[in-house]
């Protein structure tokens, strides 16, 4: 698995372009064409709030048993922020490679799918708390005692996506990289021994070992980065995103959070 660290940027805001041209039915909007912003008031009014999430990416947005009812860590965060509103969490399923073009053109009123805090993204749209925050960490198969350090990867060859903040930390840190598309692939090289680490965030890792006991694999350091993933809200929904943080706040005071996370992943990924 591997977490939606890094879009398809350009593709998408050249879809995005497309598709706000199109125009479409749309939830709620910003209200910023009016130079007022009425995100809050319209999900007050419609007395709900649609989020859009994949619908096929475990452990945090599936379909219980492959067919059964849609679940998973940020859908039920996304409905126990809804109910902090005052209003139904509704869930519209997309892939990911289009959610960002869905959501500037009004198809549903937020993002809840692992979105990851970055520049870019801070820049073109509203992001809400972090409700996910992951450390890095480094990867090693059990019987590798050579690297126990960030720093010990210098001159070793480690498993990267070319587009993850994982692979500049582990070039930073003196590695030499071997591409790969996706965390799947990094783990095969690494079995292999084609390579002798994967640097990556530790909720991914600590979900694979959880699902794939007796992998052979451990984790030998933790880094200082983190990976935060947050709500995604068009520019200028201001009052929404400000209303979410509040409830985000709440559920974070009052447990909610961290039970969620436990409840997935054993180990507390919400702050």
């Amino acid at each position: 698995m591997n977490r939606r660290s890094f879009g398809l940027v350009g593709l998408l805001a050249a879809a995005s372009i497309a598709l706000a041209a199109c125009g479409g039915t749309g939830t709620t909007g910003a209200g910023t064409d009016s130079g007022t912003d009425t995100s809050l008031s319209q999900v007050k009014d419609a007395g709900e709030i649609v989020f859009a999430t994949e619908g096929t990416y475990k452990p945090f947005s599936f379909h219980e048993g492959g067919a059964g009812d849609l679940t998973g860590y940020d859908v039920e965060v996304a409905t126990a922020v809804a109910a902090k509103l005052g209003v139904k969490a509704k869930f519209e399923e997309t892939q990911f490679d289009s959610i960002f073009a869905g959501l500037e053109s009004k198809r549903f009123d937020a993002i809840a799918n692992q979105v990851t805090v970055n520049p870019t993204r801070q820049e073109k749209y509203e992001l809400s708390t972090p409700y996910t925050v992951s450390r890095g960490v480094v990867v090693t198969k059990e019987d590798n005692t050579d690297i126990s350090s960030i720093a010990d990867l210098k001159g070793k060859t480690t498993a990267q996506s070319l587009t993850s903040n994982w692979y500049t930390l582990a070039i930073d840190s003196g590695a030499n990289v071997e591409a790969v598309e996706g965390w799947a692939q990094s783990v095969t090289l690494l079995k292999d021994d084609r390579v002798d680490a994967i640097v990556n965030d530790k909720l991914t890792v600590v979900d694979y070992l959880k699902t794939n006991p007796g992998s052979g694999l451990k984790i030998s350091a933790t880094t200082e980065e983190s990976s935060d993933s947050s709500f995604a809200f068009r520019k200028g929904a201001k009052a929404l995103n400000d209303a979410v943080n509040t409830a985000l706040a709440d559920l974070a005071a009052d447990g909610t959070l961290t039970t969620l996370s436990e409840k997935y992943f054993d180990e507390d990924f919400s702050k």
